[in-house]
């Protein structure tokens, strides 16, 4: 492959250098998240992780392991930059992104550090091309304290079923409804649109549901319009996991699968709306 020797001779100076024989990979990941234009980028050992958020409010973090690319080298512990990711995404499909059977777009990312742009060099059917992003000191990322020791109530479902329920249930609602309880109804969707109120309910046996583990009774609210744009990471999907904490924040976790086969993760944090009363 033509990139594997690109720049060969500056690998040295770059801080980062990721490489993908199909680009689609990192693409189709990244549209999961895309809801904003600016994206907060962390680089590890481990792999990328990928970062958008909404007013304090929504958080979507993709997960892109350093076994996942075909390459990838750094240089320190971590490397941070924040680029445009509307941009970014312009340029890894500049080949049109093509989904011919055996046709892919070869990647290679490479970042210098501080000041200097990310360097994309995509490659298909022998053409090269060279793009240059600008790109930022990344902002700290909103802590929402999530931890798994704060969980109350966690449920993992085939994503098919989420998809269902959301084509059922009324998109003119303002909030979300989630009830999830260890007795009935276990676990809940509620809107409240223009055609009257709807709930989708799951059995805790349903063989939609590969874990239940609901330890109280908990009803929150969450704003739709939060959580719009993370039904771009169910409809890549195969499985979500649902988790609600003793504050209400909720936690979805998606579990991706790449053309490749590879899994990826996507999460979105959310807030639960402040103005609800109790029932």
């Amino acid at each position: 492959m033509p990139l594997s020797t690109q720049s060969q001779g500056d690998a040295e100076q770059y801080v980062l250098v990721a490489s993908l024989d199909n680009a689609r990979n990192l693409s189709n990941i990244l549209k999961a998240i895309t809801f904003k234009d600016h994206a907060i980028f962390s680089a590890t050992p481990n792999g990328l992780k990928v970062t958008v958020e909404d007013s304090k409010c929504l958080q979507a973090n993709a997960f892109i392991q350093a076994e996942i690319f075909q390459e990838f080298t750094i240089k320190d512990d971590s490397v941070g930059f924040q680029v445009n990711l509307t941009v970014l995404l312009d340029c890894l499909n500049i080949f049109g992104g093509s989904t011919v059977p055996g046709v892919s777009t070869a990647l290679r990312m490479c970042y210098k550090g501080y000041g200097y742009p990310l360097t994309l060099f995509l490659e298909e059917g022998g053409v090269v091309t060279v793009c240059k992003i600008n790109t930022q000191e990344p902002e700290e990322p909103v802590d929402f304290e999530f931890c798994s020791t704060n969980v109350t109530n966690k449920v993992i479902l085939l994503s098919e079923s989420l998809k269902e329920a959301f084509s059922e249930l009324d998109m003119t609602s303002e909030v979300l409804q989630i009830t999830m309880s260890p007795s009935q109804p276990y676990f809940r969707l509620s809107t409240f649109g223009n055609s009257g109120n709807a709930h989708y309910d799951y059995p805790k046996d349903s063989d939609m549901m590969e874990l239940f583990r609901c330890t109280k009774t908990q009803t929150n609210r969450y704003k739709m319009s939060l959580l719009k744009p993370s039904t771009k990471a169910l409809a890549l999907s195969c499985k979500v996991s649902v988790r609600t904490d003793s504050r209400g924040f909720l936690s979805l976790q998606y579990l991706v699968r790449n053309d490749d086969g590879q899994i990826c993760f996507v999460e979105y944090f959310c807030c639960p709306d402040e103005e609800v009363e109790e029932q």
